[in-house]
């Protein structure tokens, strides 16, 4: 207790750590404001909230903080803009105009920032009519808004589309005056809030149920599997690099570069939470494709098995997928030559391409395998007897982006407090978070 007042007055001590965090909860507290504001127009009274509780509503619903079951301004959130961001990270490895943008540096990543907010801004579009015709109207019928004149489509579509900007804009603005990653915290902020209603509702039915006993093994088994996922997010396997010397100069003022030994850290899980979001897409398509059936039925059961057995399968799969896209092993070969630093026992070129495609096959495999377990462990804490809402926070898309987050904001945290020589956050220790590793990767290919 005594080391978290002494953190919290380190904290508290340095200026721009404390602006920075007093902006980010400011903002935060902004969005979850708007979450509580009401399209114009919708009668909430007649909106059927359960409709959201099933399925990948509910997973929709969790990431935007509970907007989109209260038909909220911003009931879309963020997910239109991270749609946008995966789209054009598939474009970039496909067109080569985009494959342009990204190796221009700041100005290309200001092009393509600004090519996602237009992207976002069509699947809004899209979006925000589909959502009001399904779920809105769909679920609360015609009570539920009794003017849907053309005046109110339009007026309710901008205000949709604007409502998601205006978290995008959020998101960015903590970004570049917060603390951590705007656009992760945002969506890491609505997934929380809805923990104490889960734990409530939990605790409240193994009170009636008299399972106390239980729900104290459901938290030791929630906290173990917390901290497997922290371990599947932090590992890495190091690639040990040496960087030749070389003379610079000339005459007298001669000196001896390079010599210095630094290391490609790989991690486990390369493709991070997107293998899930994949496939949890294609998992929503034979529910809708043939609704009604038999078919349908079975995989629209989220604690089924087959519907479990497919999940994983294709969780693995796109693993594979993933880092196959996102790690390129002769280009990480060409950049350690063209720097002058070599991997010690292996020859340059096409010898270090191998090595390096050899080391990330055999660490996909685990990644990918430990990743598709903890995807499907809402199912196994379904199946033995914890609720729906609370189960979520066993595993899956939600469980992972908030072991990131966090740990990328206490790093961040950490870093300004070691800048101003303090103590870290842990004494005898350093955080790290997701990004420690990109920055690691680039830092040994600058060399």
């Amino acid at each position: 207790m005594k080391g978290l007042i002494k953190t919290i007055k380190q904290i508290w001590a340095v200026e721009e750590l404390r602006n920075r965090i007093g902006y980010t909860l400011l903002l935060i507290l902004v969005y979850r404001i708007g979450s509580f504001i009401v399209l114009p127009g919708v009668n909430t009274d007649a909106l059927d909230s359960s409709a959201s509780q099933g399925g990948i509503l509910s997973l929709i619903n969790m990431f935007a903080g509970g907007a989109f079951s209260r038909a909220s301004i911003m009931a879309l959130g963020i997910m239109p803009y991270i749609s946008a961001s995966i789209v054009m990270q598939l474009l970039g490895m496909a067109v080569p105009t985009i494959q342009k943008l990204q190796r221009e540096g700041e100005s290309g990543r200001k092009k393509m920032n600004q090519y996602t907010r237009y992207l976002t801004i069509i699947i809004c579009l899209f979006q925000a009519p589909s959502y009001m015709y399904a779920y809105v109207i769909g679920t609360g019928g015609a009570n539920v808004v009794p003017d849907q004149s053309i005046l109110w489509w339009i007026q309710t579509v901008s205000v949709l589309t604007a409502g998601t900007m205006f978290v995008t804009w959020l998101g960015e603005r903590i970004t570049d005056r917060g603390i951590g990653n705007g656009i992760s915290l945002i969506i890491t902020i609505g997934i929380i809030a809805g923990l104490p209603g889960s734990f409530l509702q939990e605790l409240g039915a193994k009170v009636t149920d008299g399972g106390m006993v239980m729900l104290l093994v459901e938290m030791v088994v929630l906290l173990l599997v917390i901290l497997v996922t922290i371990l599947l997010v932090q590992g890495t396997r190091r690639i040990p690099v040496q960087t030749a010397k070389r003379v610079i100069g000339r005459g007298n003022r001669q000196a001896i570069a390079g010599g210095q030994r630094s290391y490609i850290p790989l991690k486990i899980n390369q493709a991070g939470v997107m293998p899930i979001i994949f496939a949890q897409a294609l998992m929503f398509l034979p529910s809708m494709m043939f609704q009604g059936s038999s078919f349908g039925a079975t995989f629209s059961n989220i604690q089924g098995f087959w519907y479990n057995a497919v999940f994983f399968l294709m969780i693995v799969l796109f693993t594979y997928f993933y880092t196959a896209i996102m790690m390129n092993p002769n280009q990480m070969a060409d950049e350690l030559k063209r720097n002058g630093s070599f991997i010690p026992g292996v020859k340059p070129g096409r010898k270090t391409s191998e090595f390096i495609d050899s080391l990330i096959s055999r660490l996909v495999l685990p990644g990918s395998i430990f990743l598709g377990i903890i995807a499907i462990l809402p199912a196994f804490a379904m199946n033995a007897g914890v609720q729906q809402g609370f189960a979520y926070f066993f595993g899956g898309t939600s469980l992972l982006i908030m072991v990131g987050v966090v740990l990328d904001t206490l790093q961040q945290i950490e870093s300004h407090l070691l800048n101003r020589h303090y103590d870290g956050l842990m004494k005898g220790a350093r955080i790290k978070g997701r990004s420690s590793g990109a920055s690691a990767v680039t830092m040994s290919q600058s060399l």
